[in-house]
């Protein structure tokens, strides 16, 4: 009975997902960014979750005032809201319209020099912006990358999404390696082998390396840092700005210097802390556009 209930329950979250993304799916692509936007700007800071966001501005930029960081927490739910409503129309998103809908890259020459050099190479980013956008527009630049994947713990639900960003990648076939020992062990294969990929590291790692984030302890996933160091390999920041409703613009940066210091954990924890400073300097700016919902710090810092 009680696994009859679970697949039910599976289906109907399925149905009510599929029904969603085929509403906005019909609808112009900067209607269905708005649309969901407000909807999640009015929903969203009701809910729990908010609280933990609020906290996280707190501990990350004491200097806001109360009304300021609840402000930025009304923005993260729009943001979110709008990436939602922008999935089913990144596979239509045209590169340098002129206005409207559509994403530009800036920072391509750096995309062009590794498509001719070839060779293994590491994207690092973040959730921020509208994140979905970085796999399809690199890809348009000749330089497709794999990425760590964690499925939704809904199967149906899962298969809508992987369908949706397939298409965004028009065709072009690039692995997804599952979170854990076994995809870290098959993702370190595939870059040995002169593969390229993604990675978003500006969530929690419990059993990860310490270092700082917007000055605090943060426990973060130091696997991008150790394959770069073992293979030599550029490291490419980039993130995604949001210009307006499904306008969005990729920011792809210089590859970052690696260390050499002869001591390999002490390189390992200076590429790491590197990146996490490149991925504050990125949120600094436009506080709102990153995913702050989730408990970026030791436990300890969210008790009451």
């Amino acid at each position: 009975m009680a696994a009859w209930l679970r697949k039910t329950g599976q289906w109907l979250e399925a149905c009510v997902a599929q029904a969603l993304l085929a509403f906005l799916g019909e609808m112009k692509p900067e209607t269905a960014s708005t649309f969901a936007g407000n909807l999640a700007r009015a929903i969203g800071p009701l809910l729990p979750v908010s609280r933990v966001a609020e906290r996280n501005l707190e501990l990350a930029m004491p200097e806001l005032p109360l009304r300021e960081r609840r402000a930025i927490v009304r923005g993260v739910w729009e943001n979110l809201g709008r990436t939602v409503g922008e999935l089913p129309h990144i596979a239509s998103l045209q590169e340098n319209t002129p206005s409207g809908p559509g994403f530009e890259v800036q920072g391509a020459e750096y995309l062009h020099e590794q498509a001719r050099h070839g060779g293994p190479v590491l994207f690092v980013s973040g959730h921020i912006g509208n994140w979905e956008m970085l796999p399809p527009a690199v890809a348009r630049h000749g330089v497709p990358f794999a990425s760590f994947y964690r499925a939704a713990g809904n199967p149906r639900v899962d298969a809508l999404i992987r369908t949706l960003r397939d298409s965004a990648m028009g065709g072009k076939m690039v692995p997804l390696f599952a979170k854990g020992a076994k995809g870290a062990r098959e993702a370190l294969a595939y870059v040995a082998r002169g593969g390229r990929l993604g990675m978003l590291v500006d969530q929690k790692m419990n059993d990860g390396l310490e270092v700082t984030f917007f000055g605090k302890p943060a426990m973060t996933a130091p696997a991008l840092a150790a394959m770069a160091l073992r293979y030599r390999c550029p490291v490419i920041p980039g993130y995604v700005v949001r210009l307006g409703p499904a306008r969005l613009r990729v920011v792809v940066e210089a590859p970052l210097t690696l260390p050499d210091t002869g001591n390999k954990q002490e390189d390992t924890r200076l590429l790491t802390q590197a990146i996490n400073d490149r991925l504050e300097s990125w949120i600094r700016q436009k506080p709102q556009s990153w995913l702050w919902l989730h408990r970026r710090w030791p436990k300890s810092c969210y008790r009451a």
